[in-house]
């Protein structure tokens, strides 16, 4: 009899993860790699990689506040690489952006003065529109203060998400997250005054102490405020992160809670008319578009700005040095900021993707979508079809349930969905299974 599947075993949101990346030799030209691209439906993407704290389960590219002048000084680094890219991207009639998001850590630990300086990067430097595209801005309740959010608010912002992660006081602080439920209550407020038009809020489920009853009062909390979006995350607890002590061996009883908690969630907000979108991430029904989900930029180009950004070309994936460590993300950052100009017109660490590497990734990151996709979409952009390049890992989801059966479409059952950090592990490949392994912790 063949063992359970372990259910979290990584969260797919990008293919290939920055630990496969490795440092480039050749330190390519962006013109060079950019010259053939399209470029009429580029994604934009900015990173700020400050936070006023950490919470236990992170492990992004992020430190814990920022000496005097630090913040300045990266915006003008990110001033120079935007211009830089900018003018390696070539001929400025054929360059369009159709969707931006600046993320981070914390985007909104800027000033307000200094959120109206990343937008000018963005709008003058690189050309984009944010009053004509969606905007995406990640925040915490700390730093969601009235004037930071009016400059965003004015500045085109159609989607704010919050990290609020849990509203019991005594769960946020097991999740290393020390705030109280009222700051978090004022800050929500605060968001729907500025009226920007998508409020999402993120929830984790398998905190310590979290219990079913706890889990549907944080829910409830939230749906108090009927968030056009949703992210329901399991917690994870990685190598050099705050929580990182507590790792060990893997633990049965956590993943059964995690489901079970997943399962109740999920079917809570479909009660309260949310449709799923992918296993985190749940809409209302009646919520604004928002153009192109997470996933589009497997067809088109992502531009991403900042130390801690990763830019996609067709052939090519590429960002700066990556680590979790707080001294090592210091250097990173100390080292970015020092940079001239013209070491931004190079990508620095970065992959190569070659056909099958591309054709995982479009499986993938379409996959693990609720609806899933056309098989005639795949077949017209790779001339095959998924069962061509990867029938046995079909098949083996459908075995298990996890597949529906249709000739058209390729989509996960409602318990494919549930496991969808089984699922997207399983597609990774031989070559980037290697260099993950190989990738040294820092």
């Amino acid at each position: 009899m063949n063992a359970p599947v372990r259910p979290y075993q990584s969260y797919v949101y990008a293919y290939p993860h920055k630990t496969a990346y490795r440092k480039l030799p050749d330190r390519p030209l962006l013109r060079t790699e950019w010259e053939a691209e399209p470029k009429d439906a580029l994604s934009l993407y900015l990173h700020i990689p400050f936070c006023e704290i950490r919470c236990g389960f992170c492990n992004l590219f992020t430190r814990i506040g920022a000496p005097d002048g630090l913040t300045g000084a990266y915006l003008d680094a990110l001033d120079r690489q935007a211009t830089a890219v900018r003018e390696a991207l070539g001929d400025t009639e054929l360059v369009r952006f159709a969707t931006a998001a600046f993320g981070g850590g914390t985007p909104t630990f800027l000033t307000a003065a200094e959120l109206e300086r990343l937008c000018d990067i963005a709008e003058q430097c690189m050309g984009a529109d944010l009053r004509a595209v969606p905007l995406s801005v990640e925040a915490s309740p700390a730093t969601a203060t009235a004037d930071r959010l009016t400059v965003l608010a004015e500045r085109g912002t159609t989607r704010l998400s919050l990290g609020v992660q849990s509203f019991d006081d005594t769960e946020a602080r097991s999740a290393v997250r020390p705030q109280r439920r009222a700051d978090v209550e004022a800050a929500l407020g605060r968001v729907r005054d500025s009226r920007i038009p998508v409020l999402n809020i993120d929830l984790i489920y398998g905190i310590d102490g979290q219990t079913e009853d706890s889990w549907l009062k944080s829910l409830d909390a939230a749906l108090t405020w009927r968030p056009e979006e949703l992210y329901l995350y399991p917690l994870y607890i990685r190598p050099l992160t705050g929580l990182g002590r507590r790792a060990g061996e893997h633990d049965p009883a956590w993943d059964v809670q995690r489901l079970r908690l997943y399962r109740l969630g999920r079917d809570h907000l479909l009660a309260h008319g949310y449709t799923q979108q992918s296993m985190r991430m749940f809409r209302r029904a009646d919520a604004p578009p928002q153009g192109a989900d997470d996933y589009a930029c497997q067809t088109d180009g992502m531009i991403g700005l900042g130390c801690g950004a990763r830019s996609y070309t067709a052939g090519l994936h590429y960002s700066f040095d990556y680590a979790v460590g707080m001294h090592e993300i210091r250097g990173i950052i100390d080292d970015y900021v020092a940079r001239p100009a013209a070491d931004f017109a190079h990508a620095e660490y970065g992959r190569r993707m070659d056909a099958d590497e591309s054709r995982r990734r479009h499986l993938l990151q379409s996959l693990l979508q609720a609806e899933g996709f056309r098989i005639a979409d795949y077949r017209e952009r790779f001339d095959r079809t998924p069962r061509d390049d990867f029938g046995a890992e079909l098949e083996r989801f459908a075995e298990r349930g996890w597949l529906m059966d249709s000739p058209d479409v390729l989509r996960l059952t409602p318990e494919g969905l549930a496991h969808s950090d089984a699922i997207g592990p399983e597609l990774f490949s031989p070559d980037v299974r290697a260099a993950m392994s190989a990738y040294e912790r820092k």
